[in-house]
């Protein structure tokens, strides 16, 4: 097409007389302007009114003098420069043989076009290139189509097949979806999900809610249970976390999570939680936690220990099974604070503190006022905190935050006449300050020991050893009612931990965490915790010695491996001689010997700084410690809290949601 015939289609305009229009009435149809003496304006006066310029000697300017007066450029040898040094000089390009570059080569350069026939393209074909439209006239041919064939046409149209690959891809991946986002499977049949697939794929035929729920989704947790009972055939020691959770339709359910070291990474599974219809006795619950681990194929005599909360069916549950059971410390510092709190004045003070919170929550009108009041007093722009009954911390921020916003929320309470008897009197701020002062340090260690992806059974003795030796020790700024709850607190902590099972787990723990070792064991108890190690290192040994010797007598060697024929013998150097006194001196050393010292040198190695990871530790140093690296593998495993089931009622908790209460 000509260079007219591409404007015309590039600025989609109608035609005149059977033909296009002139390039000079396109610019007018363009910029909309009115003609003169009953003709079209020229092209110098069209855009001398586009830009609104002075006309120069009664006239309008040149063309040139346009471009120079709009792009502000200096003008050559007391005139205005030439079009193509203006574009030259906007553009930045360099010339070319001592002169500038043609128009039609500036914009060849400036698109990046690539040349034709060993020189630039005209300007229309630049065009054409620019906005993909094609020619007319011979210059440029028209790309030929490609008509498909029926088979590929048909091929395109026709769904897959249900044994094809392709298939069966895309339903694992919608399977995996619904698994691991906890999505409900009737969103396999809503509208927004079935456009959304087939966008993404026409030929594929989303399988219908049943298949997902009676084969997909069955298939798929057979074949992640099959991996991870794989993966527990090779653990040696284990520990387990076990409660009970009421669902929203209040339907209990029992829980049971696995925790194991394995190349030296703590790893954390949920094994189950399946329901339980029966009552929820100790001995049904102590059945209920036997039949689990049989049905992982887990030996109980592998389990060091389970974490539990202090529920009385649950305890009576592990007594029964004869089971190393440890408290969750979060649950019995939840208990030890609660009885801290049984005093008249506290009652009231947090009782009022509770109506001042209940206040504010459901009323829209006194957060307003409560954000402006902040803003006037340049305070945080936070909101209250309401405490929840089976969360200790809660309560701590709550009482936290009120103190903060105190003078705001007086302000607003004394505001309204229904609201000022909630204004909290000196004597409630003063017990509010003695209360906040003896919990805010113990927050911080609830959370602390509450991780599950590192160790955290270690840190328990140093814990309660800062708890008496800092945090909750006599100060002598502390009020009575200070005074009194840290004292209660640290009464009842130490007598729920002086129970001797507890103790030497705790010791063995710390001992083989090269952070403390046995930094806080009892100096008349330092002994006892190394004699049991050794008594379990020697054990160990030997298992793993007979172990090797069942495998070796299960597969004899082959007559044709003994009969292979022997290095040829070497020269021997003067160190092989040092070699063989070591090896031999070494091997004097009776099994008992050997563990002895390979304990000792370990407790007279350097504590580890107590930020570091101490599985990172034993993963560089198992060499030097071949034997003492599996009593670590078997105690560094235990959890401190039974946060990881709390874990698991959370994500239980978004499944069974009001609109799937029936599940």
């Amino acid at each position: 097409m000509s260079e007219v015939e591409v404007i015309c289609q590039r600025w989609r305009l109608c035609v005149r007389g059977g033909g296009y229009v002139s390039e000079v009435e396109v610019m007018c149809q363009r910029w909309r302007l009115c003609v003169r003496g009953g003709g079209y304006l020229s092209e110098v006066e069209v855009i001398c009114q586009r830009w609104r310029l002075c006309v120069r000697g009664g006239g309008y300017v040149s063309e040139v003098e346009v471009i120079c007066q709009r792009w502000r450029l200096s003008v050559r040898g007391g005139g205005y420069m030439s079009e193509v040094e203006v574009m030259c000089q906007r553009w930045r390009i360099y010339v070319r043989g001592g002169g500038y570059v043609s128009e039609v080569e500036n914009i060849c350069q400036r698109w990046r076009l690539c040349v034709r026939g060993g020189g630039y393209m005209s300007e229309v074909e630049v065009m054409c290139q620019r906005w993909r439209l094609y020619v007319r006239g011979g210059s440029w041919k028209q790309p030929a189509l490609t008509q498909l064939s029926l088979a590929s046409s048909l091929s395109r149209s026709t769904p897959y097949d249900k044994n094809s690959q392709k298939q069966k891809e895309i339903t694992s991946a919608v399977t995996y979806d619904i698994a691991k986002d906890m999505a409900p499977v009737s969103v396999v049949e809503k509208p927004g999900f079935r456009k959304l697939i087939n966008t993404l794929d026409p030929r594929f035929n989303l399988p219908s809610h049943k298949y997902f729920a009676e084969k997909a989704l069955p298939e798929l947790y057979i074949k992640v249970r099959e991996e991870l009972a794989n993966q527990l055939t090779n653990v040696t020691h284990f520990s387990t976390t076990a409660d009970i959770w009421s669902s929203r339709t209040c339907e209990p359910y029992l829980s049971l999570t696995v925790h194991y070291i394995d190349n030296w990474e703590l790893k954390s599974k949920c094994l189950q939680t399946s329901f339980l219809p029966e009552d929820h006795t100790g001995g049904i619950i102590a059945q209920g936690l036997q039949d689990a681990l049989m049905s992982w194929n887990l030996n109980e005599a592998r389990q060091v220990c389970i974490t539990t909360d202090n529920g009385a069916n649950i305890v009576k549950a592990v007594s029964l099974n004869q089971w190393t059971c440890l408290q969750c410390f979060g649950h019995r510092l939840h208990l030890a604070i609660e009885r801290s709190m049984k005093d008249t004045h506290i009652d009231h003070a947090v009782a009022v503190c509770k109506k001042v919170v209940s206040s504010f929550s459901f009323s829209w009108k006194r957060r307003r006022d409560l954000a402006t009041a902040q803003q006037e007093l340049n305070l945080p722009a936070h909101q209250l905190i309401s405490e929840s009954p089976t969360r200790w911390g809660s309560r701590e921020k709550m009482i936290e935050r009120v103190l903060k916003q105190e003078q705001v929320i007086s302000q607003v309470l004394a505001a309204d006449k229904k609201t000022r008897h909630l204004v909290l009197t000196w004597q409630d701020l003063e017990v509010l300050e003695s209360v906040h002062k003896a919990l805010k340090p113990l927050l911080k260690f609830t959370d602390a020991l509450s991780g599950q992806s590192y160790v955290t059974v270690s840190y328990v003795k140093p814990v309660l050893h800062l708890f008496q030796s800092s945090l909750l020790a006599h100060q002598e700024d502390d009020t009575p009612l200070t005074q009194s709850i840290k004292a209660s607190i640290l009464d009842y902590l130490s007598e729920k931990y002086s129970d001797p099972s507890t103790n030497d787990l705790l010791d063995m723990a710390g001992l083989v965490d090269p952070r403390f070792k046995t930094t806080y064991c009892t100096e008349g108890k330092v002994e006892d915790i190394k004699s049991r190690a050794l008594a379990e290192m020697e054990a160990m040994l030997s298992e793993s010695d007979q172990g090797t010797a069942e495998l070796a007598a299960s597969h004899p060697q082959d007559a044709t491996t003994a009969s292979q024929p022997t290095e040829p013998l070497r020269k021997k150097t003067l160190g092989s001689f040092f070699k063989m006194a070591a090896t031999s001196s070494s091997s004097t050393l009776s099994q008992r010997e050997r563990i002895e010292k390979e304990l000792s040198a370990y407790l007279q190695s350097v504590n580890v700084d107590s930020e570091a990871n101490p599985l990172q530790w034993w993963n560089d140093h198992e060499e030097m410690f071949p034997n003492l690296k599996n009593v670590a593998k078997k105690y560094l495993c235990v959890p401190a809290t039974s946060s990881p089931l709390e874990r698991v009622f959370s994500t239980s908790g978004n499944i069974v949601t009001c609109q799937r209460a029936s599940l």
